[in-house]
């Protein structure tokens, strides 16, 4: 019995991925996420291919040997497929995405064509291929742009052809006790873990796979502490047996703040990658004292390709319970 609990005690309760997304936007930015990684804070990032940095972030991932996967971009600067050559419903008369907000209300007012998105998100995996020489090792959306409706389909249909597998389901539980999140933030949250519970049978039905647990709505930019990341992982654990062991991915989006006119993906850097808070984040994250609570919570660093990934219904502790889990993230 003894040995059992010794065991039971050296095996970590939880596999977090951390995920520095942006990767490419600016170079003060992926100096920031570099400084991370190698830090051991950071463990995978997530690489914009139509960023300003985009090339010297590629080699600056080829040089660290960092896992990177594709943050998949509708909705920021200037496409990189057939879209940038013409009139697209992807793009603004000015030839940008239509924004975080302007992308949404399209897709909802089923202004963008489908066929459009797929020929974007084609030749944005085939850029990653060409930057970095392999496919990506997971793909995400920038500003989850991956889970919106109709969107979603597209987007597994896309990962299937190209052999990618793993992707970002960003349903964070208990996000509804998270009092500290204001208004906006806090709408936007739960807009995006409906478009989440629904993307769920497109992304099943297409192999795609993701960790149990998501983290990263309630601990974005100002918000993200050392007690808010262990309150997450708290109650992502809530239900899970002793003895069981649950995946996870933190989004994060540490580095150094943007300096314009440098950086973002054509228009310049948005407000948030010039503010306080990415640099905030990175201080966070590279706290010894974090490390440490982390470890001492029973939480241990990896990338993806150290999870032992099943798909829904198949024995993962944290998808065996999937429907209590999407209840209790909306408490």
């Amino acid at each position: 019995m003894q040995q059992r609990a010794e065991a039971e005690m050296a095996w970590p309760r939880v596999r977090l991925v951390v995920t520095a997304d942006d990767f490419g936007y600016c170079p003060r930015r992926d100096e920031g996420i570099v400084e991370a990684f190698l830090a051991g804070a950071v463990t995978s990032v997530s690489l914009l291919v139509n960023g300003a940095a985009t090339e010297s972030a590629a080699e600056l991932a080829r040089r660290h040997q960092i896992p990177t996967g594709l943050h998949a971009n509708l909705s920021e600067g200037r496409p990189v497929g057939p879209a940038r050559h013409g009139a697209s419903s992807l793009l603004s008369p000015q030839g940008f995405f239509l924004g975080k907000m302007g992308f949404r209300q399209a897709v909802a007012a089923e202004d963008v064509a489908l066929s459009q998105v797929r020929e974007e998100l084609e030749a944005q995996l085939s850029r990653f291929q060409e930057l970095l020489g392999r496919n990506p090792t997971h793909v995400d959306g920038h500003q989850h742009v991956h889970v919106l409706p109709g969107v979603c389909q597209v987007f597994a249909e896309a990962l299937q052809a190209h052999g990618v597998c793993f992707t970002r389901l960003p349903l964070e539980r208990g996000l509804g006790r998270c009092t500290w999140l204001e208004a906006p933030a806090r709408a936007f949250a739960c807009a995006v873990e409906r478009d989440a519970q629904a993307a769920i049978g497109p992304f099943s039905r297409s192999g795609l796979r993701w960790t149990d647990a998501f983290v990263g709505l309630s601990t974005c930019g100002r918000h993200m502490s050392a007690h808010h990341l262990s309150g997450a992982l708290a109650r992502a654990l809530e239900g899970i047996p002793t003895g069981h062991s649950l995946t996870a991915e933190l989004m994060a989006h540490p580095g150094y703040p943007s300096v314009p006119p440098a950086g973002g993906c054509g228009e310049g850097p948005d407000a948030f990658s010039c503010s306080w808070e990415r640099l905030h984040e990175l201080r966070v994250l590279t706290e010894p004292t974090l490390r440490a609570r982390l470890a001492q919570d029973g939480v241990q660093l990896c990338a993806f390709h150290d999870l032992d990934y099943k798909k829904p219904g198949e024995g993962v502790p944290g998808e065996a319970t999937l429907e209590t889990f999407l209840e209790s993230s909306q408490s």
